[in-house]
């Protein structure tokens, strides 16, 4: 992995909550992914640094979030509350527009679980700013159907091919979206992508996808 530029634990304001953050950029950055995870795998997850190390190798900046504060992530029901998520990823977007560092950077969203129903959404929501989105085990099923037609930034669907409930929700998802997009299968991949080998190939489709669409 390796070592970033800068790195900088920040905090984020959203509403009453000040998310905390782990921002870290090569030297010269060609974009930044915004990673949105729904619960119980945060910036210390790490699956997460894994995958921001090898996107920094392809020289993207990383801003890893915890969405849910310890006490939230503890209530199951937090963890589905898309609207919450969307609503925090959302604020930590337009932080990302204004700090100076990151100012005027293609951005692109990573999500796992429940956000990266929260990542289509704001994708959605914002057509020109969001560049592209990944999600990697996901449940963009939750999005809802209206969001997923609106999404217009290039998107991959990353699931494992042993999570066949999840499989299959992903490919109804991918029915729905009208954007380019992309259903990627890791052979032999369980939900959580602990098999040798499933992580490192999570990471190589996501740095190909965003290095493709990010400072383009």
């Amino acid at each position: 992995m390796t070592a970033p530029s800068s790195s900088e634990l920040v905090r984020i304001a959203s509403g009453e909550a000040r998310l905390a953050g782990m921002l870290e950029l090569p030297s010269s950055p060609r974009g930044i992914v915004l990673f949105a995870h729904g619960g119980s795998s945060g910036r210390l997850s790490p699956r997460n640094s894994y995958v921001a190390g090898e996107l920094r190798r392809a020289e993207l900046g990383t801003l890893l979030l915890d969405l849910l504060s310890r006490d939230e992530d503890s209530e199951y029901e937090h963890r589905f509350d898309v609207a919450l998520l969307g609503a925090r990823l959302d604020d930590a977007a337009r932080w990302l527009a204004e700090e100076p560092h990151t100012k005027g950077l293609a951005l692109g969203l990573f999500g796992a679980s429940t956000g990266a129903a929260a990542a289509l959404r704001l994708a959605a929501s914002r057509p020109d700013e969001i560049a592209a989105v990944v999600s990697h085990g996901g449940r963009p099923d939750l999005a809802g159907d209206e969001a997923l037609a609106r999404v217009r930034a290039p998107t991959l669907l990353i699931v494992g091919g042993e999570d066949h409930a999840v499989v299959e929700l992903n490919r109804q998802a991918l029915s729905e979206l009208t954007c380019e997009k992309e259903l990627a299968v890791v052979r032999g991949a369980s939900h959580l992508f602990e098999e040798p080998g499933a992580l490192e190939e999570v990471a190589r489709l996501a740095a190909r996808w965003f290095k493709g669409y990010l400072g383009a």
